[in-house]
């Protein structure tokens, strides 16, 4: 292979033998734990914390995606892509490159190979790709947690490796690596079993014998324990040079001199799954936990599996239990409990109990009539057996207890929709929580299910087909069985019925009860008592992808800590996920399971709850905007409707938060008050939005939802809000650069503005025209919008109007070369903004008043003014703003002969800049590139207002 990548090494990277340069350690893992998930998005919040953990710096997002911007060069050569989306990044490229994919690809090949030789061949293959310690340097909580799985992982593979080349015969080339292993696991004993093994076979019996004394030591001297009974039976077939070992794998030889008893070994554990995939962190955990039962004289080890119905608990526990089984020698119990079954009740604990005891050999007579006595029988019976235990779909901790062997040596499995608190707290149960398979193992999933060749020859159908089921296992498995059953069907015709969201679920369909997914949603909700079961609908037609806990309660109209309940009983019930503190997410499926009740049960109404809703998040945007610019125009809005309970951020720094968690599902608001035919909320919705994405460089959504305010408006028939559409209209296309149609849509603004007799809003539409023209290079035409804005200003006694007017008069007069009028103009619009208190509009003055020092060469003035407007700017967030200051004061640094000093300045707008995709981003490049060369004069592009 030409290029490999080598995540195992925290990422170092070579092609023939040449070692590329990957920058500094950071920005290696960073690319590092894009690699771990490779071809599945990464949030910009998670790889802050897995590459810095609680180390993280200030502006650590800047930095993320200064980093990221230096390795898409380095890396392109590689094979790799590293793309944004939506609130983060994807590393996309073929698995067969990245190490840590091919090794599990391996491993996985392996198990399911036919023949010790292939198995062998493949698990050989799998372990060269390992060329060090895992994610060396790596130290943050997250690289130590995964490098600790594939550890557990690497062990897995040499120990299988170990047991096939013993099946073959091939001991000598086994013997470094289990003395290896030994030394990096002293205490396992089966890493012992299978060096006393080797050595013994090679005819050094003499060294293995020695090996024994050498772990029972160190068992007894630091654990106080002695070895196992399997490995004291393998010590005593070498001690007496049993035959059996000649052949034979180390437990099994040891089992061949093992006592012999009447008891009944049940082996009740349904067959493997077909097509499962994925789930490796999660079978290293239940290995994990599962692996080690707990002190004598405690109770068995207990691992709880949950997740929402069709996520593949089952599948998980059958696939772990059959990998496992040899480790269980007295035997495998199974049975499901029918917690959330379609077609009938749960089985009851003691009927339960009952089949476990004619499965373990108790004679039919022999069995107790009272259900105590019945569980007190089954607990002597499992005393002291190495007994798997498989409870499958429980309802509640009540069905499971009885249920529990006493027994420390006795594992248990249980899965369940419930999140079975009370078996944690009261039985120590280790909780595995499910998700949805990843994009990568969605498609293995698929691809298992039709084979290669017709997922290969429909990409399109198969991509749609993954989208739809948002890596739900059942709803693929669903798909799967309707192509397999219809051969001569297209998928794109099973893709075409999903795109329609209210019949997706009839397309999820299998005509079985057990494969059905909307039964299967049922099940799960029936159980559910009424006040929760009302919020699960209510949320089935929230907008957005989640919802805060205050919004919950705006919908529901019901009090924050009632609300707080009803959201942990419908996650209990894994209906919801607490994603992040005090947020809530459903699957998409479940969504829209819930959106159907919501129309079938219309006694709940949902409209009411929606604007409700809707003008919580209204009031809220317009009491946040109002801590962003607080000498916006107000418009009058109605009081909130009752309960809806809306949010009083508490300052600048509140209102930024709740805007930017907010950011999408607000944009969805907007149109859930269109889609409800509440257009006048939905254009006040798109107005709280503006100074945000201005200051957060969100041109599209700005766009996208003014577009959507000028329908409203018109269909309002309101003059003066078709007016404020076509003017925020003009802005973010100004801001865009199409400065043709930005021109055209303040012309709008103004002549409905004059009709209007409005001087305020003219005098506003004026400036903008001001912008556009400046940029358009019709400066004389720009300075009189800007003269006939202040006039109009001064007119309506609008200050912070005319602080504006100043300050862009003032820059106009820059940009035609008369200086000392521009610092007249810009002066007075720092002095008017500071009486009005208006700190983010006198930042900008400041900037544009350094700018004419700058040209009449007063470079130490015009570095005071910047850094003046860089601290006032940097409190309001705005982005934009600050990088247009930035550029503006590495320019004048680089003018003064401090090359170093304009180089920073440069280099943290650039970071600014490639953060909100600013359009000067070549031009800072150009301007970093050509530090070494004589400067050229400065841009002269004014800042937008």
């Amino acid at each position: 292979m030409p290029v490999e990548i080598h995540v195992l090494n925290a990422v170092r990277a070579w092609s023939d033998g040449q070692e590329v340069n990957l920058g500094h350690a950071r920005q290696r893992h960073v690319l590092a734990a894009l690699l771990f998930e490779l071809n599945r998005p990464v949030s910009i919040d998670q790889l802050i914390d897995r590459v810095w953990g609680e180390r993280a710096p200030r502006r650590v997002t800047t930095t993320l995606h200064s980093y990221v911007s230096r390795l898409r060069p380095i890396i392109g050569g590689l094979g790799l892509t590293i793309v944004r989306r939506a609130g983060g990044y994807v590393c996309e490229a073929d698995p067969e490159i990245v190490d840590v994919h091919r090794f599990r690809r391996l491993v996985e090949d392996a198990r399911a190979a036919n023949g010790p030789q292939r198995t062998a061949d493949l698990l050989l293959e799998a372990l060269a790709t390992w060329q060090g310690d895992a994610l060396d340097g790596a130290d943050t909580t997250w690289f130590n947690q995964l490098r600790e799985i594939l550890g557990r992982e690497l062990l897995s593979a040499e120990l299988a490796l170990s047991e096939v080349m013993l099946e073959l015969g091939r001991e000598a080339e086994i013997l470094a690596m289990l003395r290896s292993l030994t030394q990096a696991q002293p205490f396992d004993e089966r890493v012992a079993g299978r060096l006393m093994l080797t050595l013994h076979r090679q005819g050094r019996t003499v060294e293995a014998l020695d090996h024994y004394q050498d772990i029972r030591s160190r068992l007894d001297g630091e654990l106080g324990l002695e070895p196992g009974a399997p490995l004291q039976r393998l010590h005593q077939q070498i001690l007496s040079d049993d035959s059996a070992l000649a052949n034979a794998e180390p437990e099994a030889a040891a089992r061949t001199r093992a006592p012999t008893t009447p008891t009944v070994v049940p082996r009740q554990l349904p067959a493997q799954p077909r097509g499962f995939t994925g789930r490796n962190e999660q079978l290293a955990l239940l290995s994990e936990v599962l692996g080690s039962p707990d002190e004598p004289g405690g109770t068995a080890v207990v691992c709880a599996i949950g997740g929402i119905g069709g996520i593949g608990k089952t599948w998980l526990a059958l696939r772990w239990a059959h990998e496992h089984h040899n480790a269980f020698p007295d035997g495998q119990l199974y049975v499901n409990l029918r917690g959330f079954d379609p077609g009938g009740e749960p089985v009851p604990a003691h009927t339960a109990v009952r089949g476990f005891l004619e499965a373990l050999g108790t004679d039919v007579m022999a069995v107790p009539a009272e259900p105590d006595a019945q569980a007190a029988l089954y607990r002597s019976l499992t005393a002291d057996k190495r007994l798997l235990i498989v409870l499958d779909n429980a309802r509640d901790t009540a069905q499971v207890a009885p249920l529990l062997p006493g027994s420390p040596t006795c594992t248990v499995v249980v899965t369940s929709r419930s999140r079975l608190a009370g078996l944690t707290t009261a039985h120590g149960a280790r909780p595995v929580a499910l998700d949805v398979l990843t994009d990568i193992e969605a498609r293995h999933l698929l691809t298992s299910h039709l084979g290669a060749d017709r997922t290969a020859a429909e990409p399109e159908a198969v991509a749609t087909l993954l989208e739809h089921c948002a890596g739900l296992p059942l709803a693929l498995s669903i798909l799967a069985a309707r192509a397999t059953l219809s051969p001569d069907v297209p998928l794109a015709e099973l893709a075409g019925e999903l795109h329609e969201t209210h019949t997706r679920l009839d397309a999820l369909d299998s005509g079985d009860l057990t494969a059905d997914l909307r039964t299967v949603f049922a099940s799960s909700y029936h159980v559910l008592e009424p006040d929760a079961a009302q919020l699960f609908r209510l949320l089935g037609r929230a907008p957005g992808p989640d919802i805060s806990l205050p919004a919950a309660a705006g919908l529901t109209a019901l009090p924050v800590p009632r609300v707080r309940v009803l959201l942990r009983r419908l996650q209990a019930a894994h209906l919801v996920q607490e994603h992040a503190p005090g947020r809530y997410r459903m699957h998409d499926l479940t969504r829209l399971y819930a959106a159907e009740r919501a129309r079938a049960e219309p006694a709940i109404d949902s409209g009411d709850a929606l604007l409700r809703l809707v003008d919580f998040y209204l009031h809220t945007a317009h009491a946040a905007a109002s801590h962003l610019d607080p000498h916006r125009d107000r418009i009058p809005m109605a009081p909130a409707r009752p309960g809806a309970m809306p949010e009083e951020p508490a300052d600048l720094g509140a209102a930024l938060a709740w805007f930017t968690v907010e950011h999408p599902v607000l944009l969805d608001a907007v149109d859930t008050a269109v889609g409800a035919d509440h257009d006048r909320r939905a254009w006040l919705l798109a107005h709280a939005l503006e100074t945000y994405f201005d200051y957060r460089g969100h041109c599209h959504d700005w766009a996208a939802s003014q577009h959507t305010a000028l329908d409203a408006a018109r269909r309002l028939a309101d003059r003066s809000w078709q007016a404020g559409a076509h003017r925020s209209l003009g802005s973010v296309y100004t801001q865009m650069g199409r400065l043709d149609v930005g021109h055209i849509h303040f012309r709008h603004a103004l002549d409905l503005y004059i009709r209007l007799g409005d001087q305020v809003n003219q005098a506003h539409t004026h400036r903008g025209l001001g912008w556009v023209c400046d940029r358009q290079g019709s400066r004389r035409d720009a300075l009189a919008h800007n003269e006939q804005a202040l006039a109009l200003y001064r007119q309506a006694g609008h200050r912070a109007g005319q602080a504006k007017a100043l300050n862009n008069t003032g820059w106009l007069h820059i940009m035609l070369g008369d200086y000392r009028p521009a610092l007249d103009h810009c002066a007075q619009a720092v002095d008017v903004n500071q009486q009005i208190g208006d700190r983010h509009a006198e930042a900008g003055a400041w900037d544009s008043l350094g700018y004419a020092h700058h040209h009449l060469a007063n470079y130490s003035d015009a570095i005071t003014c910047y850094e003046r407007a860089l601290a006032l700017d940097r409190g309001f967030g705005d982005q934009y703003g600050e990088t247009e200051i930035l550029r503006h004061l590495g320019d004048t640094r680089l003018a003064a002969g401090d090359t170093e000093a304009a180089g920073i300045a440069w280099r943290n707008a650039l970071e600014i800049a490639e953060e909100i995709d600013h359009p000067a981003i070549e031009e800072l490049h150009s301007k970093l590139d050509s530090l070494t060369r004589p400067s050229p004069g400065p841009r002269e592009e004014r800042r937008g207002t």
